[in-house]
């Protein structure tokens, strides 16, 4: 009966994501008084899941899953948590996680929730705390299933170190045959990829072209966060569409974004409101991006962006 969770991770490596949702199984397993119980998927070292407060690890090694299919890893967790006799699913709020999730609810006939904040308010009836209508307000959902599946959001509970002596156990799913084949995957290569980053660098059109995008990269890079642009940006070409966040990109929940020469496209705003801290540079007092925004900076982005990089290597000389 242990809470079971499904641990994301790519070429081997666990995400980030990873142990912020087996902190959260934990909190989890603690309000019900039973154990927490991590799937993994062609990891390669389980034994970091035990600084999250994972008691056993399921290791799925399957040629099948080396690439990801959305039936393919709902089938293999469906299993993991029939064995297990989970009645509590935590995944997280990936783009994996949210095209599989579906699949698994209705292989186990669950409930699924996504977007949850925090841990239950209630475990008879079963309420979570998640977030609606694009992070402007919150909801508290009952889920009535015998079985729960829950999706937590990026950068909602944080990492929550909690020791524990996890034990290992391999595991092997019956998986149908797949027809999707994967004919080759592009990734970017050396950077903080915006799914994982506390900090993103955010440019717009404000920043007049792309050979300006080097005090973008600079200033990320100092930070170590991620960079992304609007989409005005990527649909001109300046950057590529993988860096596009709002509505229709990339959904951010960081901890800091920092929005640099963007007017703030309602689009825009509802794809990066999840951020704890919004950060505006733009030299329009009247950008709707301000009335958003935790802090803002009325001022040209080419004297403002090398100021703050300045006094950023200042500082970091200090330390």
């Amino acid at each position: 009966m242990s809470v079971l969770v499904y641990t994301e991770s790519e070429q081997g490596a666990f995400k980030k994501i990873a142990f912020e949702v087996a902190s959260y199984a934990k909190s989890v397993a603690n309000q019900l008084g039973t154990t927490v119980t991590a799937v993994t998927i062609n990891a390669d070292n389980t034994n970091e899941l035990s600084n999250y407060g994972v008691d056993k690890v399921l290791s799925i090694v399957h040629s099948q899953l080396d690439s990801f299919n959305a039936k393919s890893y709902a089938e293999a967790i469906q299993q993991a948590a029939e064995k297990e006799g989970a009645k509590v699913i935590v995944v997280s709020a990936s783009a994996n996680s949210k095209y599989m999730s579906p699949f698994l609810a209705v292989g186990l006939q669950a409930g699924y929730v996504s977007n949850v904040v925090a841990a239950p308010t209630s475990l008879s009836p079963f309420v979570i705390k998640r977030s609606a209508f694009t992070n402007k307000a919150f909801e508290l959902t009952q889920i009535n299933t015998e079985i729960k599946i829950i999706g937590i959001s990026s950068n909602s509970f944080g990492l929550v170190e909690n020791k524990s002596d996890a034990t290992k156990e391999a595991f092997s799913p019956t998986l149908s045959e797949n027809t999707i084949k994967v004919e080759s995957v592009d990734k970017a290569t050396d950077k903080v990829t915006i799914a994982d980053a506390d900090i993103v660098v955010s440019g717009g059109r404000g920043l007049k072209g792309p050979e300006n995008w080097g005090m973008i990269e600079e200033l990320a890079n100092i930070l170590g966060a991620a960079t992304a642009c609007s989409k005005p940006v990527s649909d001109l070409g300046w950057r590529p569409h993988s860096e596009h966040v709002g509505q229709t990109g990339k959904p951010v929940a960081s901890n800091l974004y920092i929005a640099i020469g963007i007017s703030g496209a309602i689009q825009h705003l509802a794809g990066i409101n999840a951020s704890k801290v919004k950060v505006v540079i733009n030299t329009d007092p009247e950008a709707p991006f301000f009335k958003a925004a935790d802090y803002g900076v009325v001022g040209d982005a080419f004297e403002v962006v090398p100021t703050l990089i300045e006094k950023l290597k200042a500082f970091k000389a200090q330390q």
